[in-house]
């Protein structure tokens, strides 16, 4: 496998034209499910063709026949000529979304059609590609991904959700969670405070600490083309054959992702 095929590059539709020129499958970020449930597709008077749909489930209320869902995601790969479905359901899993899952993964694979699931729908399914995200703030990578691979099946049954982290946290965080920082923002305290940068092989991730002048110690988490290639690198040889990230977090990196 070469390794720009081991990527699929989720991609709303004002960024598709740059999409294109990447050598990456492409996900379109074009459908959303709603009430009914009906599948609702962006007005973006570009033609969708080929590559996979991204679906969310922001606002559905959970109510209506799975079955009537399925169909209509179905009919549209087909139309579309599209090789598979990338649910983005975000938050808790919702009763209807699990029944879904449980008929749309049997009927995705009859026709040949990749599956790809958010982990906490992972055991909805026997077929579909569970997505594990790279973002972590302890622990190790491998470590996650094996106990995934156990939980799951095995690595067939895993995507890598390949995530762009950039995170401050305050020491100590007893909730894991940091202040996120945007590009501009990290690049800012970067130059600010010129710190001494390491790289975390269990993580593999970049840090570095700063002191503030109260004397609060802060831990700043966060990826670069490197890492990122690190992940990717991780996840291909320990067996996982696909991985996802969204345009709008790698479009400066589109040319280093895989190289």
């Amino acid at each position: 496998m070469k390794p720009e095929e081991m990527l699929i590059l989720t991609t709303p539709p004002d960024r598709l034209a740059q999409a294109r020129r990447t050598p990456y499958t492409l996900g379109h970020m074009a459908y959303r499910i709603g009430r009914g449930p009906h599948l609702y597709r962006a007005g973006d008077p570009t033609p969708l063709r080929g590559g996979l749909m991204v679906v969310d489930a922001q606002g559905f209320d959970g109510q209506g026949d799975p079955g009537v869902l399925c169909q209509q995601l179905l009919r549209e790969c087909a139309a579309r000529n599209f090789s598979g479905i990338i649910c983005d359901f975000e938050g808790a899993p919702l009763p209807m979304l699990e029944r879904t899952l449980r008929r749309l993964d049997a009927l995705a694979a009859r026709r040949g059609l990749a599956l790809y699931v958010p982990e906490p729908y992972g055991r909805c399914t026997d077929h579909a590609r569970v997505l594990i995200s790279s973002a972590l703030s302890g622990g190790s990578l491998t470590g996650r991904l094996e106990q995934a691979a156990q939980t799951f099946g095995g690595w067939e049954r895993l995507a890598l959700g390949l995530e762009r982290v950039a995170e401050d946290f305050f020491l100590p965080s007893p909730t894991g969670c940091g202040q996120p920082l945007s590009r501009e923002g990290l690049a800012r305290l970067m130059s600010e405070r010129s710190p001494s940068v390491f790289f975390s092989a269990e993580l593999c991730a970049r840090y570095f600490t700063y002191m503030t002048r109260d004397g609060g110690v802060h831990f700043v988490l966060f990826d670069d083309p490197s890492t990122l290639h690190k992940k990717l690198q991780l996840a291909h040889r320990l067996g996982i054959r696909k991985a996802v990230a969204a345009l709008p977090e790698v479009d400066d990196l589109l040319d280093t992702l895989c190289h």
